[in-house]
């Protein structure tokens, strides 16, 4: 499957944001699909994932309340809804599925995308 995030820019501090992450090239309901971000100087984390259904949501703490994940199976499309933005919420933010683990490690996917640069400033 071949994934493409888009929906990044700048915004300010207390702002809001929706990624969006399209697939290609195969049964998009047959993968989990989770969101990680990556800062400058850190190692890429867990922010989202989704199950396939759409029916269950995992948070990073970080974003637990502030950012919402959802799916349109329908049209191939994975979201990521990010409100109340905060400075340290700037990364690049890569859409990521798997077939297999409903899972929060980089490891348990096999697919990426090419990533979207959101930064928030002060």
């Amino acid at each position: 499957v071949q994934l493409q995030a888009s929906g990044g820019g700048l915004v300010q501090a207390g702002g809001s944001l929706r990624l969006s992450c399209a697939a290609s090239g195969g049964t998009f309901s047959n993968y989990v699909m989770g969101w990680f971000r990556q800062a400058p100087g850190k190692e890429r984390e867990f922010v989202a994932n989704i199950r396939r259904s759409g029916t269950m949501t995992n948070y990073a703490d970080s974003v637990k309340g502030r950012f919402t994940i959802s799916r349109d199976n329908a049209k191939s499309t994975v979201f990521l809804q990010m409100n109340t933005l905060k400075p340290e919420d700037t990364a690049v933010y890569y859409c990521a599925a798997d077939r297999d683990y409903y899972g929060a490690q980089v490891t348990d996917y096999d697919y990426w995308g090419q990533g979207t640069l959101v930064t928030v400033s002060s």
